[in-house]
């Protein structure tokens, strides 16, 4: 098996991976190699013809085509070599990866650093315990939004959606334009999962119902779904089932989920975090030195510019570290930790010689003019009131470290909640 070198290899060409590798070449690194799987770079954002992309990153409102153009552009414009229909098989420890691909075979490529931007998936329907037979007419909102969006075909005319989050909602939208009849969107949580700007746009806008505390417990028909049905939960989650009801339908989409892709770390034996993703610190370096995560396989992002924006800390820390800069994994560093009314928190690990650092964490429930107070040991770090705090919208908060020991963990918090 032939092999090469190279300084930096980035491992997924969405707009993480896109972001890192600009960054990276900005700062001065010129041997950067970005590995993609799909025939095109974007990664998902090329089905997402919707608009709301880049208001944050370009300062006006693009479909996500439009979006990842914008970044394939400037990635074609400084040179870096890009390789579409590559495979990264394993990492080899964290540094040394196995490449295959359909135009050069097999190939092992070491890099001097690594980011590793592979986004997330989603959840799908066999993780899920809904009785019935497995047949067509049930498949995730992300295979539906590509079949449709890309590929052209119809997936249904009378379609029921189990989940809220966004990609759910935004095909609930999506398949009434086409001229669908989207009956309801049932969430099993007493709370939407999706942003809420999302849940007036695409659901209240169009008269669909959403469903709260209901789920789907079962699945009618022989060849194709002919019918589905929904029941509420009580306060465990458990089906309500002698008040369960028949919907018709042809087509049950899944929303009910996105993970962080962490197989190939996994596998290279890289620590992931609390909420699944890939453990880094303030860097967005992992536990293993010179290896860097970003975007949707260290935390799944509300928006595609917070992936961009996390690409850009990770490409420039990668940069930074091939000059000789010292390793994040090696130093001192702060634990974070999630406390009342948190899911996790990230970056797990900040220096200990940072001196500001900003977090960015979930809750577990729906606030109401709650504070955030971020503490270490007995100092009060950071202490912000929020109107309204929900689980689907990701929160972030800066805090200043000058002074403070890394003895006792930095600790998040929500007090004087009404949840």
């Amino acid at each position: 098996m032939r092999s090469e070198r190279h300084a930096l290899a980035v491992v997924g060409g969405g707009v993480g991976g896109m972001a890192a590798a600009i960054a990276a070449f900005d700062a001065g690194c010129r041997d950067i190699v970005l590995l993609e799987t799909d025939v095109r770079l974007g990664g998902v954002l090329p089905q997402c013809i919707h608009a709301g992309f880049g208001l944050h990153t370009f300062g006006e409102e693009l479909t996500g085509p439009e979006y990842a153009a914008k970044f394939a552009d400037e990635v074609k414009s400084r040179g870096i070599d890009v390789r579409l229909g590559s495979y990264v098989t394993s990492l080899g420890g964290g540094k040394n990866l196995t490449v295959m691909s359909g135009s050069d075979g097999a190939y092992e490529l070491a890099a001097d650093a690594v980011v590793l931007a592979v986004g997330c998936r989603e959840r799908p329907a066999g993780a899920l315990t809904i009785d019935g037979p497995r047949i067509a007419g049930v498949m995730t909102a992300g295979t539906a939004q590509r079949y449709i969006n890309i590929d052209g075909y119809m997936v249904g005319r009378r379609v029921v959606i189990l989940g809220s989050g966004d990609i759910g909602l935004i095909m609930a939208r999506r398949l009434t334009l086409e001229g669908a009849e989207v009956v309801c969107v049932c969430e099993l949580m007493p709370w939407s999962n999706g942003l809420q700007r999302n849940i007036v746009q695409c659901l209240e806008d169009y008269g669909i119902p959403l469903y709260l505390s209901t789920t789907v417990t079962g699945i009618e028909g022989k060849e194709r779904v002919t019918g589905v049905y929904i029941a509420p939960v009580d306060e465990n989650r458990s089906p309500i089932r002698a008040q369960q009801r028949l919907i018709p339908c042809d087509t049950l989409l899944l929303s009910v989920g996105l993970l962080p892709e962490t197989v190939l770390a996994a596998d290279a034996g890289i620590a992931l975090g609390a909420n699944g993703g890939i453990s880094v610190n303030e860097r967005r370096e992992t536990a293993a030195e010179g290896v860097f995560a970003c975007g949707n396989v260290v935390q799944v992002h509300d928006l595609a510019d917070f992936v961009a924006e996390e690409g850009r800390i990770a490409g420039e820390n990668a940069a930074r570290y091939l000059t000789g800069a010292a390793s994040g994994s090696s130093r001192a560093a702060f634990e974070t930790a999630a406390g009342n009314g948190v899911s996790y928190v990230v970056p797990e690990r900040i220096g200990a010689d940072t001196e500001e650092a900003e977090l960015f964490f979930r809750v577990r429930a729906v606030y109401r003019r709650a504070r955030v107070v971020v503490r270490c040991g007995g100092e009060t770090l950071a202490e912000i009131k929020r109107p309204v705090m929900l689980p689907g919208e990701m929160q972030r908060v800066k805090v200043r470290l000058r002074g403070a020991a890394p003895v006792e963990p930095v600790c998040v918090e929500i007090v004087a909640a009404e949840p």
